[in-house]
């Protein structure tokens, strides 16, 4: 099969390096198998999923938790100069890297925002090394509900997540690099109320949004209605599909991400409206890229194939 290609008005398609998890891509038994094969040779990992980003015609990449993290490329290619080159020689190149590992300093705790601006720089740095220009984060998880005392995400909360969002994003502006929050199912920024909320506390110079389509449905919201509102702060979007809003509550712990798998879906075979998504994202600061997010593919070739099918006839039906 020939990959598809992009014509003189289409976009840089992009996906998230948990594309390529899925023990069967690696022919392995588990995903604690991927990690340690990973963790022992970065190298092996990285050319195996580069090579084949490369059949796929998606030319960007998105970095994310380990082992397709920040670190991992480093100790595979000695540096950011060295990973961009190893990008270069393929056609590919970084778009951004997500703030998900379970070692970053936490934003609930108040007292640490010098080890927040750290941790952001020092991610911002790699990406200007790389030649990519976006920090995603995203705001801390909810607890299940039913916790005794209770979490409110409430005005008080969220202007302390946009305070510490301020100091974030003016530093990594400083290196050419903007932050934009991602609505994450279970998290603080999941509700379209939690996410009026934040954008309205925050420096639209400062604060970006990447909504994920897939995500906002789980929470029982529109995604069309929500790009729509924020249009003009969405600098990059996460093209996901959801076969429903998620109808029960997840007991919110390490496991609350499996938890959320059986409610996701391949482009096209769930609610999203894709036409819709595709019109209002052409009209945002982001719409030179599509990401594509497809979590652990058994196949992620032909599933990057496919998700790039349905992304373009969206985005042919949107057009007047």
């Amino acid at each position: 099969m020939t990959p598809p290609t992009a014509g003189p008005d289409e976009p840089r398609f992009a996906t998230d390096v948990i594309t390529f998890y899925h023990p069967a891509f690696w022919g392995l038994e588990s995903p604690d198998s991927v990690r340690e094969l990973a963790l022992a040779d970065p190298a092996r990992f990285w050319e195996r999923v580069l090579d084949a980003l490369a059949e796929t015609g998606v030319t960007g990449i998105e970095l994310t938790f380990a082992p397709g993290d920040i670190e991992s490329a480093l100790r595979a290619f000695g540096s950011a100069p060295g990973f961009r080159r190893e990008l270069a020689s393929r056609g590919l190149s970084v778009v951004s890297a997500f703030i998900a590992d379970s070692d970053a300093p936490d934003w609930r705790q108040g007292d640490n925002l010098p080890a927040i601006v750290a941790d952001a720089e020092r991610r911002a740095a790699f990406l200007a090394d790389v030649g990519a220009d976006l920090l995603v984060a995203g705001l801390p998880m909810r607890t299940t509900f039913g916790t005794r005392p209770p979490f409110f995400v409430d005005a008080a909360y969220m202007s302390r997540m946009a305070d510490i969002a301020h100091v974030v994003g003016e530093a990594v502006t400083r290196q050419g690099v903007r932050l934009a929050f991602h609505t994450e199912s279970n998290s603080t920024l999941w509700y379209e109320r939690d996410i009026d909320l934040f954008m309205a506390l925050t420096d639209p110079r400062y604060v970006w949004l990447c909504p994920d389509s897939c995500h906002i449905a789980l929470g029982g919201g529109d995604p069309v209605a929500v790009a729509r509102r924020h249009a003009q702060r969405v600098a990059l979007a996460h093209w996901k599909d959801a076969v429903g809003p998620i109808d029960v509550e997840l007991t919110i712990d390490e496991t609350v991400f499996a938890q959320q798998q059986p409610y996701m879906t391949e482009l096209g075979t769930g609610i999203v409206d894709w036409q819709g998504w595709a019109d209002v994202m052409s009209r945002t600061p982001g719409a030179g890229t599509v990401l594509i997010e497809l979590d652990e593919a058994p196949d992620p070739v032909a599933a990057l194939r496919a998700g790039v099918a349905v992304a373009q006839e969206a985005r042919s039906a949107s057009r007047p």
